[in-house]
Formats: structure tokens, C-alpha cells, sequence
């Protein structure tokens, strides 16, 4: 084993390569433990979409020893609790427990894992689930936009296609591709188990050792490189909001800007006293939910602004919006980006009140990273950008054609390359 210790995190490497880190917290009394793989929608291929997502469903189908029932049963007969979720490029399952149960989430996490059973009358019970979750997701426009989002910045490319994946491969799904699947991803170096709250190290180090022994011994597929193209997808609805996503492409996680990215993103549309909030919504009412946000990938990453207006209203918005991301070179300000700066570190800072923030943020991160993360080192990143490095941001995201996306009745919304004008 090879070890590494900072001050209140601690990180393991076992000899199977399976990270196991820790942030201690002495103050609660409490844990949250998880597994998180490297792995999600992007390590699919386009007749398997949504596969991912439908393993992690049916990893709380049962298992070699517990049934669905009994996996449930066990976690909340201590009160504690347990989920998942299946992201773009990783999957994670965790737990929060007492302190004292930390062995017992850590079996189950490992059993579920390892030793599930993927019953085939199960899978197709799950997959009846997925599919009514697909259609919810159809029935809520200000969900659904991000995935058309993602598939007109990054068309015909894994990144672009949606996590739940479609309802016709879906239902193709057979039991013997679910596990060709696991086989091939769930390898013991694309995980983590991070615990996060009042845990020892060495005696969680200890448990893993002792459970997580089947883990396949593979490197994961490197992935394929995704290429940003950008344009537009329109869906037309009778809805009374019209739902908008206006977009760029971003940074990776590895970018050397990827820092200026957030600071700009919190200037220009991340809370109530950002450059959007104030002036479409505050002084002149245009719309009720209007916010923008960053997603940063291994490879690349996007910029954009969701917009939920009227149709009359988005007339007067959609202007706005590109004046107002057009105009931030000429008048940034040093105390508009202090602000933003005091913004992002307090909710850095805030989050480690939280087992569970904690907890994914350290696996998060060396799963991206390959090390635990350094707050020193974060904030001294955040705290260099200066008014020149967004200025020059400003103009890297107009370099690229936008992305646009709407969803309701679009016929008052700007056409495309006009609205590709007023950002050159």
C-alpha cells in the first residue's frame, strides 16, 4: 500500500488500487461514505445510452445475500440512508450513517457493487422505472433543456447524449450487456471510497481491505475526445414559459482558466446581485428564473445562461443577455469581481460544514485529479484571477459559435445568426 496524509484528510492507495480517502470531522457524530467511479454516460457507446444509468438503478436490485428489500431494510434500520447518481463521467453510490455504521455502509456499498445479481425479473421491472423517468424528465421543460443543451454543443459525440438515455435502448438493454458493462469500467483504479465526517483512517482502510476484493483489475478505456460545435436546437410547445439556454464553450477541469471561468460565471449571472439577475429580472421584470453556470469536463467544458421568460418578454431579454456578457470587458470593476471572488470561497468554505459535500468533493477531485485536494491551494488560484484574465475570457468564449436552445413557443425569439450578431 502506498499512503498519503494531509492535515485532515487522509488517502490510501490498497494494494487492489483502490483509493480510500478520508476527511476527518471530530465535531459531528456522523458519516457520509461512498464509492465513486470514474465512469458514466461518456464510457458509453451510442447503442448502449443510458446503460450507466440503468446499472446504478439495478445495483439496489439485489445481490448475492440481499435481496432489494433487505439492502433497504439495513441502512435504515440504523437510520441511516443510501442513493446514487450517474453523471456525464462518473457514477457514485453513497451513504449517510452514524459514525458507528460506517462498517456496516461500507459492506453494503461493496456487496452491492461486486456481488448484484442483475435478475432478469428485476431488470425489467427497472426498467419500466427508467423509462417513466425518462418521460418525466420530457414532461419538465427547464429539465430536459440541459440535455438538448448538451446536444447541440457536442452533437453526434458522447458528451452530447443524455444520461437516462433513450426509451428505445433502454427497453433493448439485455441483462448479459449490464454486466459485459461492469466487467469492463467498475475497475478497482477508476475508484474512490471517500468518507467524510467522524471516521478512523486506518480502521476504514482496514473494512475496505477486507470488502472490496472483487473489483475487476482494469484501466479504464481512455475516452474519446468530444469537440465542441455549438448551434441550435429549437423545440416547439405549447407551454406558457418559453425555457432558454444561450451558451459557449467553457474550460476543462484542467484548464488553466478554469478558475476566471467561475469567477465570470458568478459576475455575469450567478446570484442576486450579478450582472443578469439585476438587470432582467430586478429592474425590468422580464423573467422569473434567469441564472447562468458552468460545466467543466476532463476535455472541455461549457458556459451558459438559462432563462426562463415569457413570450413577449424574451424579446426584450435575449438583447440583454448578450449586451450584458458583451459590455463586462469595458466595465468590469475591481469590487464587482471581489465580490465574486468572496462568493465562490465562501461556498467552498460553507460546504465543509457538510459530511456529504465533503465527502464528494475528495473523491471528486482525486478522481479528476489523482490527489486530495488543496484548499490553500484552491483559494490562492481563485484569489489570482484578476480584472485582465476575465476581460481576456470574455473574449475566448466569443471565439467559438454559440449554442442555443429553447423549448415552448419560439416564434418571437430571435432567429440563431441574429443572435450569433450581437455576441461578434
Amino acid at each position: 500500500m502506498s499512503k498519503l496524509s494531509l492535515p485532515s484528510m487522509h488517502v490510501t492507495t490498497l494494494d487492489n488500487k483502490l483509493t480510500v480517502a478520508t476527511d476527518s470531522m471530530v465535531s459531528v457524530d456522523t458519516a457520509s461514505v461512498g464509492l465513486w467511479i470514474g465512469v458514466g454516460t461518456r464510457h458509453e457507446k451510442s447503442s448502449e445510452n443510458g446503460l450507466a444509468h440503468l446499472i446504478e438503478h439495478m445495483l439496489f436490485k439485489g445481490t448475492v445475500k440481499r435481496d432489494a428489500v433487505t439492502i433497504a431494510r439495513e441502512i435504515e434500520n440504523v437510520g441511516g440512508h443510501i442513493n446514487a447518481y450517474t453523471s456525464r463521467e462518473q457514477t457514485a453510490y453513497y451513504a449517510k450513517v452514524l459514525s458507528g455504521d460506517v462498517p456496516l455502509a461500507v459492506e453494503l456499498l461493496a456487496d452491492i457493487v461486486q456481488n448484484s445479481v442483475f435478475d432478469i425479473s428485476e431488470l425489467d421491472c427497472e426498467r419500466s422505472v427508467v423509462v417513466r423517468e425518462i418521460a418525466q424528465i420530457n414532461d419538465t421543460p427547464d429539465d430536459v433543456i440541459f440535455d438538448y443543451f448538451q446536444a447541440a454543443a457536442f452533437p453526434n459525440q458522447s458528451l452530447g447524449r443524455p444520461v437516462l438515455g433513450s426509451v428505445e435502448v433502454v427497453r433493448s438493454i439485455k441483462r448479459q450487456l449490464l454486466l459485459n458493462y461492469i466487467a469492463r469500467m467498475y475497475g478497482s483504479e477508476s475508484c474512490v471510497l471517500a468518507v467524510a465526517g467522524l471516521v478512523d483512517h486506518e480502521r476504514l482502510v482496514d473494512i475496505a481491505a477486507e470488502c472490496f476484493t472483487a473489483l475487476p483489475k482494469i484501466t479504464t478505456k481512455a475516452l474519446d475526445f468530444c469537440h465542441y460545435v455549438g448551434g441550435e436546437i429549437r423545440v416547439e410547445r405549447e407551454l406558457e414559459q418559453l425555457h432558454i439556454i444561450l451558451g459557449f464553450r467553457g474550460t476543462s477541469f484542467f484548464d488553466p482558466d478554469f478558475y476566471t471561468i467561475q469567477l465570470l460565471s458568478v459576475i455575469y449571472g450567478g446570484g442576486m446581485s450579478s450582472r443578469l439577475f439585476q438587470e432582467v429580472r430586478e429592474r425590468r421584470g422580464l423573467a422569473y428564473s434567469i441564472y447562468s453556470f458552468t460545466s467543466a469536463y476532463l476535455d472541455d467544458g461549457l458556459l451558459g445562461v438559462y432563462l426562463g421568460t415569457g413570450v413577449k418578454e424574451v424579446v426584450d431579454a435575449i438583447p440583454i443577455v448578450c449586451d450584458q456578457l458583451m459590455s463586462i470587458p469595458d466595465t468590469l470593476n475591481e469590487s464587482e469581481l471581489a465580490r465574486a471572488k468572496v462568493q465562490i470561497k465562501s461556498s467552498l468554505l460553507m460546504s465543509r460544514e457538510s459530511t456529504n459535500s465533503r465527502s464528494e468533493h475528495l473523491a471528486n477531485y482525486f478522481i479528476i485529479h489523482g490527489k486530495a485536494p488543496n484548499l490553500t491551494n484552491i483559494i490562492d488560484n481563485i484569489e489570482a484571477v484578476d480584472q485582465s484574465s476575465i476581460r481576456r475570457m470574455v473574449r475566448r468564449l466569443l471565439k467559438n459559435p454559440p449554442t442555443l436552445t429553447s423549448i415552448g413557443l419560439t416564434k418571437t425569439l430571435e432567429n440563431y445568426d441574429k443572435i450569433c450578431a450581437r455576441l461578434s
